[in-house]
């Protein structure tokens, strides 16, 4: 197995390694829990071991206006971790080590059509991150004063694969529970991976606003891309490989880089190198080309 989903695999398997839930039921309320892990897991899922990022950032929102105190520590801690991780990892951890971001790249991998879709449509995760996980759950409250976890509720895929239909399969008295909410979710789930299978990472460019909270980091944080024109011989392959379909070099440390190093490791050339540096290098995102457009111009 290569290097990167080999890793891939040993994060999924970390994530959900609680066994206890076999011998037990429930789901793990240990003290790993109380730590985010870096990339989309559920915490409701019956197999894993620590929280979800974007799962605690939307309980902080929901909760502002009712316990403001407890809040603010929690969103101290929320950002605080979403720092860490953006800092160090960056959209490492799409590429690496978020277990939703290894299932598409295996359904990917199934024979079938496979499309492009319009770069705008990028945007979606946009509103995904401002209304579903920041606005809605701080500007609507229910009965007690709380808002709720609109994201998680009514959209993820993952928690809907992960927590809901393992949790109904082995808890029987949860089915009278079953409603249009959950046929709903279920639907969004179906839809995304057969969305998947025909279209490369089909939530990570259009709805994960993990991703894109870690892709803020991906020009200021500890490791960067970098193109050296001196070495280019513009064949290509570098755009090609990238699953994310981005121009190279312009968008080499742009937000939509899940830092796979496809690119890296395919130049034949050697034209681009991971760097090391918390300082700000401009530099590197004013290149206005890409290697396609400097191929056809030349």
């Amino acid at each position: 197995m290569k290097r990167r989903p080999f890793f891939q695999f040993l994060s999924a398997v970390w994530a959900n390694s609680y066994l206890g839930f076999f011998l037990h039921g429930g789901i793990y309320t240990g003290r790993l829990k109380n730590l985010c892990f870096p990339g989309l897991n559920c915490y409701s899922c019956p197999l894993a071991v620590m929280a979800c990022p974007l799962g605690i950032l939307q309980h902080v929102m929901a909760s502002l206006r009712a316990l403001p105190r407890v809040a603010l520590e929690a969103g101290l801690y929320a950002l605080g971790t979403l720092l860490l991780y953006g800092l160090l990892l960056g959209r490492f951890v799409c590429g690496w080590i978020c277990p939703f971001g290894f299932l598409q790249e295996w359904l990917y991998r199934l024979p079938g059509p496979k499309i492009i879709l319009p770069r705008g449509w990028r945007y979606l995760k946009w509103g995904f991150l401002l209304v579903l996980v920041l606005f809605l759950p701080l500007a609507l409250r229910g009965p007690t004063g709380y808002g709720e976890v609109w994201f998680c509720r009514i959209f993820c895929p993952a928690g809907t694969l992960e927590a809901a239909l393992p949790n109904l399969l082995t808890e029987p008295g949860l089915r009278a529970l079953v409603g249009l909410l959950f046929y709903w979710k279920l639907t969004v789930l179906v839809l995304v991976l057969l969305g998947v299978i025909l279209y490369h990472r089909l939530f990570c460019k259009l709805f994960c606003p993990l991703g894109l909270i870690y892709g803020f980091f991906n020009r200021i944080g500890l490791f960067r891309l970098r193109w050296e024109e001196r070495k280019c011989v513009l064949c290509g392959l570098c755009e090609e490989v990238c699953p994310m379909e981005l121009k190279i070099p312009r968008e080499l440390n742009s937000v939509e880089c899940i830092r796979c190093l496809n690119c890296l490791n395919t130049c034949p050339a050697r034209a681009i190198s991971l760097e090391r540096s918390l300082g700000l290098e401009p530099e590197l995102d004013r290149i206005p080309v890409s290697v396609t457009e400097k191929r056809n111009a030349s």
